[in-house]
């Protein structure tokens, strides 16, 4: 979709330029600075290459096309900018006026459209999610939402690391430690239940590495990781997990109980978030599947052996070194069970693209699985993405889960939920409690938390704090929830007053620079979404929404809607809050955020 005379003026320019064909270019138009004057701005330095002509040139032919369209109030060139305001009828006509075309337009086209999977969450069932899960499964989720949402078919994957040495800590500490207790004994969640005997495991290690060190002073300059099998504690847990990779009944029985409690607690947080999954895999169900797939490429000379028995491959050339696949005692490595686990996924959904949001301290090791596959011959390999995020503090500092100090999912949850039912209710005031405030309170803190985590790229490691996400004013989820919030409230007002909103109104009449605005915002909605999955970037989305929100605010505060003394440019204002109202909540929800009807 396009500006009438911004399609013109693609067809004027092709017939001046004949040897360029039409479909190779477009012209895609910006918003026009603020202090300048204009709706939009045409960056001809764009099209410079595509013509093999000056900008310039390319910008004064477009102003003299534009100067003459009966759709063009005026147009200015800056340089090789031209700035053009475009008469209020024509603008509206060709956005809110073809609302349901902008909302359609926001697919990619069919021939794009691509099966993605998007790995994200992969939690560890020893202890309970903290703040550094929930900004994972933010962006995981919330991309997995943006894919669909422009078009894409999207599978969310899980795979938990439910085996290994750090289930064992837990496991030895509550037998020690347990006395026999349940989530139902102790009213506790299950998964904060086995963290607690994680952090018991902990304190006994430590205590047990001083009283090693202090008895033996040359030990002092060894690392706790060096000195872990000479602790008896930590010599219990290594005698656990043999036991449990040789299918030890009783210590398999232990295992199925606290992991069962820890994915019931799992449960809840996901449900609270609104995270769902197409499937979730096991690591004990598929950490062996590597191995094979090692011992395949061994015998056709892809991989490599060491005198030591060892398995590698030689990554030199991708300047990765050589890396060690099987040790040389046969077991596997962590990105062994990586291969297997993403050869599994490939044959269960026939993906065209592999995403995995994980923190940033993992890209060389998705560097290096993605090189390995490649080697391996997998054509899939090139289409490999990983999706790495900076680590989320808060003014505190960082999080220590070893040491119980994390900043526990649940226990944020609750505190933002409580911050905004403070905030509502200092909105409706002492006595005037809402039915739904404690919906509404959910809806506000669970949506300040994904907004903030999701305005930031990825990549950047942030400050998360608290207090200032709940807020009402700002670059936070609740300034964009609650210009929603006050659209409703217009149409409720415009109800009672007995105003019926028309499908068809006079869109000559919003000729104000606010209302104008607001409609090119509107306009740049599919291009915005279409981007941001392009860059997998959710926060191109959240930048939007608050310009959005911005733009509706300034309408509000600078003219009359239900006020006006003209019914019909009072019908038109209200019709552009709605349109103005459907993107907010459509993009929120595209960030899985959810909208309540009032703040």
């Amino acid at each position: 979709m396009n500006y009438k005379c911004l399609d013109d003026l693609k067809t004027f320019l092709s017939s001046s330029y004949p040897e360029i064909k039409t479909g190779e270019w477009d012209i895609v138009p910006e918003t026009c600075p603020p202090e300048m004057d204009g709706d939009i701005t045409v960056n001809c330095f764009r099209f410079a290459k595509t013509f093999r002509k000056s900008p310039d040139e390319i910008a004064q032919k477009s102003l003299e096309f534009l100067l003459s369209h009966p759709d063009v109030e005026k147009a200015e060139k800056i340089k090789a900018f031209v700035n053009v305001t475009i008469k209020g009828g024509a603008l509206h006509r060709d956005t809110v006026g073809k609302f349901c075309l902008i909302m359609e337009s926001c697919n990619v086209p069919e021939s794009q459209r691509k099966r993605v999977l998007v790995e994200f969450s992969a939690p560890n069932t020893n202890k309970p999610q903290h703040l550094g899960h929930v900004r994972n499964n933010t962006i995981g989720m919330s991309l997995a939402s943006l894919m669909k949402r422009v078009g894409h078919h999207v599978f969310r994957i899980n795979l938990v690391n439910d085996r290994g040495i750090h289930i064992c800590k837990s496991m030895i500490a509550y037998q020690r430690f347990g006395n026999g207790c349940t989530p139902e004994s102790t009213g506790k969640k299950g998964d904060h239940l086995v963290g607690d005997f994680y952090v018991k495991f902990d304190g006994e290690l430590r205590k047990q590495l001083k009283d090693l060190k202090d008895q033996n002073p040359e030990l002092k300059e060894k690392t706790d990781e060096e000195l872990f099998l000479q602790t008896e504690i930590g010599r219990a847990a290594q005698e656990m997990l043999l036991k449990w990779e040789a299918g030890d009944s009783e210590t398999i029985d232990l295992w199925k109980k606290m992991n069962s409690w820890v994915f019931a607690g799992f449960e809840e947080t996901y449900k609270r978030m609104g995270i769902e999954f197409e499937h979730t895999y096991l690591e004990s169900q598929t950490y062996l599947l590597g191995k094979t797939l090692v011992e395949e490429n061994l015998k056709k000379g892809i991989f490599l052996k060491r005198d030591d028995g060892a398995v590698f491959i030689d990554l030199e050339d991708m300047k990765l070194g050589k890396k060690v696949l099987l040790r040389s005692d046969g077991t596997s490595v962590y990105i062994t069970q990586d291969l297997g686990t993403t050869l599994l996924k490939y044959r269960d959904y026939s993906p065209d693209i592999q995403i995995w949001v994980v923190g940033d301290e993992q890209i060389h090791h998705f560097k290096t699985l993605f090189a390995v596959l490649k080697k391996m011959g997998f054509p899939w390999a090139e289409n490999l993405h990983h999706l790495s995020y900076g680590m989320v503090n808060l003014p505190t500092g960082k999080m220590k889960s070893r040491e119980g100090t994390v900043v526990d999912a649940d226990d944020l949850f609750d505190e933002m939920v409580s911050l905004a039912k403070s905030a509502a209710m200092e909105r409706v005031g002492e006595g005037k409690i809402p039915e739904d405030i404690d919906r509404r309170s959910e809806i506000i803190g669970i949506g300040a938390i994904k907004f903030n985590l999701l305005k930031f790229n990825p990549k950047t490691t942030i400050m998360f704090d608290p207090q200032a996400s709940i807020k009402f004013e700002g670059d936070t989820g609740p300034y964009v929830q609650y210009a929603c919030a006050r659209i409703n409230s217009i149409g409720r007002k415009a109800k009672e007053a007995g105003i019926l909103i028309q499908t068809e109104v006079n869109w000559n009449l919003a000729s104000s620079r606010e209302e104008k605005e607001l409609s090119v915002r509107i306009m740049q909605y599919p291009d915005v979404l279409k981007m941001a999955a392009s860059k997998m970037d959710s926060s191109t989305v959240s930048e939007y929404l608050l310009d959005l929100a911005k733009s509706f605010n300034r309408f509000y505060r600078e003219h009359s809607i239900l006020n006006s003394d003209n019914d019909e440019l009072k019908k038109t204002r209200i019709a552009l809050c709605f349109r103005t109202r459907d993107v907010l909540a459509d993009g929120l929800r595209t960030l899985t955020i959810d909208v309540p009807e009032a703040m």
